[in-house]
C-alpha cells in the first residue's frame, strides 16, 4: 500500500506540473472540431495560452519568477520555429493574423510549456540536484546543443558528440525529489530521457491534433520518427540547464553568497 500511495500521490504532483501542457493539448483538440467564427484556429490557441498564464499567475499556479522563465523560453522557441520553418523541417499551414514569417506566436508557447513543466515540478516535488557541473562547463554545452538545432543544416550535426559529453558532465549528477515527506533519488541523464520520451509521445499527439505538419505528415498522419526523441532529450537538457542556473543565480543573491553543493539527505529512498 505504501508503494501504491507513494505512486499515486507522485502522479498527482506530476498531473499538477503539466496544467498549462494540458491546457494547450484541450485547445488543441476542441479547437479542430469546433471552429469559433471570425476566429482563425491558430488565434485562438494563442489567447487561450495568453489567458490561461493570466489565470494561473492570478490564482497563485504559478510564480512571477516562473512566468518571467516562461516568457524566456517562449522567445527561445519562437527564434527556433521561424528557423526551422524557413528551413523546411515543418510548417504551419493553416492560415492565421499571428503568424510571424510563416509561424504563428502560440507555437512559442509549445516551449514554454515544458519550462511550465519543469518549474512546477521543482517546486512541487522539492527538487534538488546534487554534484552540478560548474557553470563555466553547463553554460557553454547548453550553448553548444541550441546552436546544433541551426547549424546542423549547413555543417556535421554534432547532437551524438554532444550526447557524449553531456553523458560525461553529468555521469555523477543525481536529482532529489520528495513524495510525500519521502526522498527518492534518479541519475539527472534518466530523467533527460524520460521527459524527452513523454514530450515525444506529447509531439505525435500534437501532430495528430495540426499543431504543425512534418513534410512526411502533409497527405496523411503517421508516426513522428524515433530519431525525435534525440532531439527532445537534447531540448530538455537545454531547459534544466537554464532552469537550474537561473535558480541558482536567484539563491547566490538571496544568499549574497557562492552556491554551495548540498549533501544528500538521510531519508533517501535508495530504492526509486
Amino acid at each position: 500500500m505504501g508503494f501504491l500511495k507513494q505512486l499515486f500521490a507522485f502522479g498527482f504532483q506530476q498531473a499538477m506540473s503539466c496544467i498549462f501542457p494540458a491546457v494547450i493539448f484541450l485547445t488543441l483538440a476542441i479547437s479542430k472540431t469546433v471552429e469559433v467564427p471570425f476566429l482563425y484556429r491558430y488565434d485562438l490557441i494563442l489567447l487561450v495560452c495568453i489567458f490561461a498564464q493570466i489565470v494561473m499567475y492570478k490564482t497563485g499556479l504559478e510564480t512571477k519568477d516562473e512566468l518571467k522563465v516562461i516568457a524566456v523560453f517562449h522567445l527561445i522557441g519562437l527564434m527556433l520555429e521561424i528557423y526551422k520553418v524557413r528551413m523546411g523541417s515543418w510548417a504551419y499551414p493553416e492560415e492565421a493574423w499571428s503568424k510571424v514569417l510563416g509561424v504563428p506566436l502560440y507555437s512559442g508557447f509549445m516551449y514554454a510549456s515544458v519550462a511550465s513543466y519543469l518549474c512546477q515540478a521543482w517546486r512541487r516535488l522539492n527538487i534538488r540536484l546534487y554534484h552540478w557541473p560548474m557553470s563555466l562547463l553547463t553554460v557553454p554545452l547548453g550553448a553548444a546543443i541550441y546552436l546544433n538545432f541551426f547549424t546542423h543544416h549547413f555543417i556535421y550535426d554534432f547532437r551524438w558528440v554532444l550526447t557524449a559529453a553531456l553523458f560525461a558532465m553529468f555521469f555523477k549528477t543525481y536529482v532529489e525529489y520528495s513524495v510525500l515527506g519521502v526522498r527518492h533519488r534518479m541519475p539527472l541523464v534518466l530523467s533527460y530521457f524520460l521527459i524527452g520520451f513523454f514530450i515525444w509521445v506529447a509531439e505525435n499527439i500534437a501532430t495528430f491534433l495540426g499543431a504543425w505538419q512534418y513534410p512526411n505528415q502533409q497527405q496523411a498522419w503517421s508516426l513522428v520518427h524515433l530519431g525525435k526523441i534525440s532531439s527532445w532529450f537534447l531540448l530538455v537538457i537545454i531547459s534544466f540547464i537554464i532552469v537550474a542556473q537561473l535558480k541558482h543565480v536567484k539563491e547566490v543573491l538571496q544568499a549574497g553568497k557562492g552556491i554551495q553543493i548540498q549533501p544528500p539527505s538521510d531519508n533517501l529512498d535508495t530504492t526509486s
